[in-house]
């Protein structure tokens, strides 16, 4: 890419994030949409919502082909002003129904923001794919459930509430909500939005064509002495609001529609943790069409509540979708350059730059990073100047995130390198297949028989390639195990599968299958035990801290930590066993199997996968994996662990599978058939670990 390139694509950018927007006439941008343009109807073409034009309406008045030609065919009668404008307000109804963006452009002000009189809502580009996540879910009859994960400044928590009350005002009646914010302050602000919107609210739309508002209605009245609650009579539904830090205010009852602000920086009180509060706020609201939950917040911090939910929404383990904005899609985060042209070129030069010349600056590899995501250059100047402000990337990132995992600021320093981490994503694909090794038997000797692959797309087992019919390399294969526990909470237990034969040409260890679940640890070890045979009798590598822990909690007499691997040394002729020293042997101490992670082998592990990541020396398969490389840090203490909420089990199994790959494994070497049964019978015998 040249210089010349960056300042084209940059003005393509620019084009897209400021180019005109008119919800009035409709744009092509705001979810499926169709030109629609009728004479008669409305003196320019339009772009409507797809599924609106399926409504009996519109298909009239596309068949009739112009509106005086519908006003005779459907109504019987010469046309006229005021039948041309009645049919005009039906089908402005009907758009009203289905397109928000033009509802909100032409029936909801706000207050401008600055000062001055108040203004029509116009949605602006980040506020335009949070209200296409809710509509995609709503156009598909779904429960509409969002997480949102978002920068400062740009109107989300607005843009939620005026949602849920086009909902009300306009889909269907009796629709209640619930708006929860952090403090009083905000709550304020929350009912000072509805008070100004239902003000200048058309009076007509509140009620059906034709019927006129009863005398003395009011729009609003109060519900209760408390003043948090409030009715629309015409619509008969009630809107509440409450805040955090009044844990009364925001029980649950009959409400439908429930907004959380700023989930974040919930603080736990007395009465109620930010988690109970949310139970009891969100339990009445039905999984139906037509219901809304939303957590929208800033990060802060990792491991409580929102973090929580937002990672299993990621995951796709809850109801919840996550959305995620950058700051680089919100206009007014964006600086005027004199010299886009010499700004370009330093971009250009300086991307490979992975040390940052000061702590409140970012390296050039990270600039450049936000250029590949699709920031401006005008983008990338701001947050230059911005970042100045700040010490620490944390601080920055947490108020002006980037992505969805430097979002969520934490106190320690992350052990490997974030660019080099992303270099290995470029590997990343979808499994081949899915499912289980089964054999004759769950355990035993017949565990070893009849091995064969069952596909299964329910199956734990991913499979990135089978293992080779040709047997002509020796030390293959390697398998590693990871133990978790039996629970849905506990850790996950893994099994990852290596191939090695790449090596002999100078090319790089891969991963071609990976088993991750909950199991008993018996379960675990003799399906372990399955797909490391299944792949050429691997070498069977368990990390056995699980279950020397297990051993010591149960306080036994005598040391059974070994009694499953030595289960499974009594039949598998290729499990990993720890190297024996002089004085071991000659006091008869018996060969202990499985890897144990400890104070001393940790950080040696870890240095062998920091290495093996900065020089790409693997091929990694599995982006989860990836996401435990970038949220595991290095403790003030000096620990090695992952951030609170998260997981290393995958991680872990690469630590140890890729130290033993390249310290302690022989090399893959090709054996001719004569020589392959020697091979077989010599991996008779345990496996020990090489000096290291």
């Amino acid at each position: 890419m040249t210089v010349d390139d960056i300042l084209r694509e940059n003005e393509r950018r620019r084009e897209v994030l400021l180019r005109p927007y008119d919800p009035v006439a409709g744009d092509p941008g705001d979810g499926p949409r169709v030109a629609f343009h009728l004479p008669g109807l409305s003196p320019h073409p339009l772009w409507l919502p797809e599924p609106m034009l399926a409504d009996p309406l519109c298909v009239a008045l596309l068949r009739a082909g112009s509106l005086d030609d519908y006003i005779e065919k459907t109504r019987g009668a010469e046309p006229s002003e005021w039948l041309r404008s009645k049919t005009r307000e039906e089908f402005r109804r009907l758009r009203l129904r289905h397109d928000f963006p033009f509802w909100a452009a032409t029936c909801a002000y706000i207050k401008r923001k600055g000062g001055g009189e108040d203004v029509l809502f116009t949605l602006n580009p980040p506020q335009r794919l949070l209200v296409e996540a809710l509509e995609s879910q709503r156009r598909a009859g779904e429960p509409i459930r969002l997480i949102l994960l978002k920068a400062r400044q740009w109107g989300g928590s607005t843009c939620v509430q005026l949602y849920m009350a086009w909902l009300q005002l306009v889909h269907l009646e009796g629709l209640n909500s619930l708006i929860i914010a952090h403090q009083g302050v905000a709550t304020d602000e929350i009912k000072d939005m509805f008070d100004r919107m239902m003000a200048s609210y058309p009076a007509t739309l509140l009620y059906p064509p034709g019927e006129k508002p009863p005398k003395g209605e009011k729009r609003m009245e109060r519900v209760g002495r408390s003043g948090s609650a409030f009715r629309i009579p015409a619509r008969n539904c009630k809107v509440k609001v409450g805040s955090a830090e009044r844990p009364d205010s925001c029980r649950g009852g009959d409400y439908n529609l429930v907004h959380c602000s700023e989930v974040g920086i919930w603080k736990a009180t007395k009465e109620k943790t930010p988690e109970q509060l949310l139970r009891s706020a969100c339990s009445g609201v039905l999984l139906r069409p037509l219901t809304m939950i939303v957590f929208e917040s800033t990060a802060n911090g990792t491991g409580n509540f929102f973090h929580r939910e937002y990672e299993a929404a990621r995951r796709g383990d809850s109801q919840f979708r996550p959305l995620f904005i950058p700051w680089f899609a919100i206009p007014q985060y964006s600086a005027p350059l004199a010299e886009a042209r010499a700004f370009a070129g330093e971009l250009l030069r300086m991307r490979a730059q992975t040390v940052a010349t000061s702590d409140r600056r970012q390296p050039g590899r990270y600039l450049w990073q936000l250029w590949e995501r699709g920031a401006t250059l005008e983008a990338i100047r701001w947050y230059v100047d911005e970042r100045m402000k700040y010490s620490d990337h944390g601080l920055m990132a947490a108020e002006y995130p980037s992505d969805d995992i430097e979002a969520f600021v934490h106190s320690g320093a992350r052990v490997f390198d974030k660019y080099k981490v992303e270099d290995l994503r470029r590997g990343c694909r979808a499994p081949r297949w899915r499912g289980e090794v089964s054999s004759d038997a769950p355990e035993g000797r017949g565990a070893l028989a009849g091995l064969r692959f069952v596909e299964d797309e329910c199956g734990r087992l991913a499979v990135w390639a089978l293992p080779d019919a040709d047997r002509s390399v020796s030390d293959r294969y390697l398998a590693v195990v990871d133990i978790g526990g039996r629970s849905d909470k506990a850790d996950w237990s893994v099994v990852a599968v290596f191939d090695r034969k790449f090596m002999l040409d100078g090319g790089r260890p891969a991963l071609v299958a990976q088993w991750r679940g909950h199991s008993d640890m018996d379960l675990l070890a003799w399906n372990a035990l399955r797909i490391a045979a299944f792949y050429q009798e691997a070498l069977l590598v368990v990390e056995s801290n699980t279950l020397e822990t297990r051993d010591r909690d149960r306080q036994v007499d005598g040391d059974q930590s070994g009694f499953i691997l030595n289960q499974l040394r009594d039949v598998y002729p290729n499990l990993y066993a720890r190297r024996r020293s002089e004085e071991d042997i000659r006091q008869g101490i018996p060969t202990k199997y499985g890897f144990h992670t400890n104070v001393a082998t940790k950080p040696m592990i870890i240095s062998t996968l920091i290495k093996v990541i900065r020089e790409r020396l693997y091929a990694e398969r599995d982006e989860a994996c990836l996401d435990e490389y970038l949220t595991y840090e290095r403790r003030p203490n000096g620990s090695y662990g992952a951030l609170p909420g998260r997981h290393d089990d995958l991680l872990m199994t690469r630590a140890i599978a890729l130290h033993i790959c390249f310290h302690e494994m022989p090399a893959p070497r090709h054996v001719a058939r004569c020589r392959r049964l020697a091979a077989v019978s010599a991996r008779a015998r345990p496996s020990t670990a090489a000096t290291i």
